[in-house]
């Protein structure tokens, strides 16, 4: 196994919500009856009650949107009306990152992309149709895909995805498996055409490391946030456990994990 096929694992084993139940079976473990060792069960009940309560909190929607707003550099949202700004900046192309595939889809009988890719490449194509641009999307096979010998790529659903739509990709990326390899894999085809200004599309919370990756690639970035973590519910309903309040912890906690290690 590759050291980018161990990224997924190691990368799952420290995020919620593996880490809090990690240490929640830990504390369990040193809580086991054990009548000569009380210090040590009382170390193991207090590892078990912090792992259910990391838990709960990072599965509550307040605790996500504040760990976006304070774990990682914010970015702003392009006007509704981008035209002018990306004239003023100079863009020559809009960058696409992929987010993911569903590679069974029989209700289409292809791949589709996951709902991050499509919600990105449908900001993408905004702002594609705003301003003119030519568009580039970029992603292949994840390292923790289950069988990267069969599964279609994220690029080849971005391509029906946006042919669907009646535009087209002038440069296609069906090989990078992570983030920064979608920088250096655009930097081959984009800037070998004299592309360096980009219009960079992914979620906010994952554009400042895709920032930092681009630029160490030659590019200049104009951020293109889509994607925001943000409330949509009731103050009470924030502070209650949900899958989504946990997915966005996760998100959150994983790029402010990769700004530090990449």
């Amino acid at each position: 196994m590759s050291l980018g096929e161990l990224k997924p694992l190691l990368t799952a084993l420290i995020l919620p919500p593996a880490s809090p139940l990690l240490l929640v079976l830990l504390g369990l473990g040193l809580a086991w009856p054990r009548q000569r060792q009380r210090r040590s069960a009382r170390v193991g009940a207090a590892l078990a009650l912090l792992g259910v309560a990391l838990l709960w909190l990072l599965s509550c929607q307040a605790v996500a949107v504040w760990l976006s707003h304070h774990a990682l550099p914010q970015v702003a949202a392009l006007p509704a009306q981008p035209a002018a700004l990306l004239r003023a900046e100079r863009i020559q192309a809009v960058v696409v990152l992929g987010g993911g595939v569903r590679p069974e889809a029989p209700e289409y009988a292809q791949a589709q992309p996951g709902a991050h890719t499509e919600a990105r490449l449908r900001y993408g194509v905004h702002l594609v149709r705003a301003s003119g641009l030519p568009m580039a999307f970029a992603g292949g096979i994840g390292w923790g895909a289950a069988d990267r010998q069969r599964q279609p790529t994220e690029a080849e659903a971005a391509k029906a995805y946006v042919e669907e739509l009646g535009l087209r990709l002038r440069w296609l990326d069906d090989r990078s498996r992570d983030t920064a390899e979608n920088a250096q894999r655009l930097a081959e085809l984009l800037q070998a055409q004299g592309v360096r200004r980009v219009a960079l599309v992914t979620d906010a919370w994952h554009l400042p490391r895709s920032i930092r990756a681009f630029e160490r690639a030659g590019f200049e970035v104009l951020p293109a946030p889509t994607g925001f973590i943000a409330a949509e519910s009731s103050l009470w309903l924030q502070w209650l456990p949900s899958t989504r309040g946990l997915r966005d912890s996760t998100h959150v906690l994983r790029e402010w994990l990769g700004l530090r290690v990449t």
